[in-house]
């Protein structure tokens, strides 16, 4: 598969791949900037006096920041960028237009910047996920067209006859996010980016599951199925199971967002829908998972020898996790106790970090080599990120899972918000502690990757 890729994308040199290693560098870049955003928002959980007389820096402000820069600027570059390498290498074709993909990088980059600049300034939409105001919403949507576009021409030319999944995934992962994301910040009412009442919520929430689900997911999932193979050195295990996996998560996924939303007076029906559908995602989620575990059983040792690789079975593992937790808190007896606490936090950051993000970092590490020609800089800090990030992941999650059981079950026993909060301050200070971890994470890679891509000379402890 990657041999075939390999004989007719152009040569390499510096014009080649500028699109690929200008969306890389803006992922690592905006790693940085989303994961200080996260921090700030700790340390004011543990001393709310902390930014006080910051306006720009109120916890209100820079949560949004946060969340809008983690899910576009880090993770979305990343994967985007990923996209602009494999759907040419897999259709054995250039890059359609690299003009085009050099303009939608800079516009990609003026949306992240003028979103966060008026987040911070007070302007927003106040919709989870959506807050972003509608000159961003639509430099959002014109981003999406042109990446679209310049990967539909790419596959148009192709030379390759069947499309692996990869592109599959691809493909209507940008077709469905820019129908969810115009729909879901109801660009056609830009005064408000909203629309009224229950419906309101519904297509909120609609859009805020979605652009998880069907923007990063499938991104995610469409870079796995390309790396896995390669770094294990064997075949996928089978394409059949490999396409079910894709029609069955387009089925399932686009009904579940309305499980948010189980506590309000959404219509029976479709809180019915939301939580079938959710169960019914266990379906795709370990169709993925069985197929590409199949695929390394005996070779565990190939994938991990590959700091690429390595990231991206790691962000295969949390998606069973998350993807397992999924499907059981969307559940209305569950709800009762682990609904609008920091269960769901917990939850938030594993689908996006520790999924998409880790998938999303073994994209880079593993395309770097192939379009500069030279190893990474430093495996070495490369594994030094992962491991900073890991650990400091997993004990966000197991600290917030935890924080969150003492929230619910004081609430189901009648406990009022300002008795709990001294009983969950511990686990805020803990929090805040291993979020230093995964800030020093991203800024070791951003380092790492600078080098990578524009270095001289790779170090000479460095190996690919």
């Amino acid at each position: 598969m990657e041999q075939q890729g390999r004989t007719t994308l152009p040569p390499l040199d510096e014009g080649t791949y500028r699109t690929v290693r200008g969306f890389f560098v803006t992922s690592a870049s905006w790693f940085v900037g989303a994961t200080v955003a996260g921090i700030i928002m700790a340390f004011a959980l543990v001393a709310p006096d902390f930014i006080r007389n910051i306006p720009w820096l109120v916890f209100g402000r820079i949560r949004p920041i946060h969340t809008n820069v983690m899910i576009f600027g880090f993770v979305g570059s990343a994967l985007v960028g990923a996209s602009h390498y494999l759907v040419p290498a897999l259709v054995r074709a250039p890059l359609y237009s690299e003009r085009i993909g050099r303009i939608t990088l800079w516009i990609w980059n003026l949306s992240l910047a003028a979103g966060t600049v008026t987040l911070a300034l007070g302007y927003t939409q106040s919709r989870e996920y959506a807050e972003w105001i509608w000159p961003v919403d639509i430099l959002v949507l014109l981003s999406f067209s042109l990446i679209f576009y310049n990967l539909l021409r790419t596959v148009i030319l192709r030379q390759e006859k069947l499309l692996y999944v990869s592109v599959w995934y691809t493909l209507a992962a940008l077709i469905f996010t820019f129908f969810i994301y115009f729909f879901g910040n109801a660009v056609w009412n830009p005064a408000t980016g909203a629309i009224t009442g229950m419906p309101d919520a519904i297509l909120a929430w609609f859009y805020g599951h979605g652009v998880v689900g069907l923007f990063l997911t499938p991104l995610a999932v469409g870079i796995a199925y390309y790396v896995i193979p390669i770094v294990s050195r064997g075949p996928l295990f089978s394409h059949t199971l490999s396409l079910l996996g894709f029609w069955s998560i387009l089925m399932f996924y686009p009904h579940i967002g309305t499980h948010h939303l189980l506590q309000t007076p959404a219509p029976t029906w479709l809180k019915v829908v939301a939580v079938t559908g959710s169960i019914g995602m266990l379906i795709p989620v370990q169709t993925v998972l069985v197929n590409l575990w199949l695929t390394v059983r005996g070779r565990l040792g190939n994938i991990h020898a590959d700091i690429g690789g390595k990231f991206v079975f790691a962000g295969l593992v949390w998606y069973m996790l998350v993807c397992l937790q999924g499907p059981l808190q969307s559940l209305p007896y569950v709800q009762r106790l682990t609904h609008l606490n920091n269960w769901v936090i917990a939850h938030a950051h594993i689908a996006v970090l520790g999924f998409s993000g880790f998938i999303g970092l073994g994209g880079i590490y593993f395309i770097i080599p192939r379009i500069t020609g030279r190893p990474l800089y430093s495996n070495k800090l490369a594994d030094i990120q992962y491991w900073l990030i890991l650990i400091g992941l997993t004990g966000f999650f197991l600290v917030l899972t935890t924080a969150g059981l003492i929230q619910g079950n004081g609430w189901l026993n009648g406990e009022v918000v300002y008795r709990i909060l001294p009983q969950i301050y511990v686990y805020f200070v803990l929090r805040a502690s291993l979020g230093v971890l995964i800030v020093g994470g991203a800024v070791i890679g951003l380092y790492n990757i600078l080098r990578s891509l524009y270095g001289s000379h790779p170090s000479e402890d460095s190996s690919v």
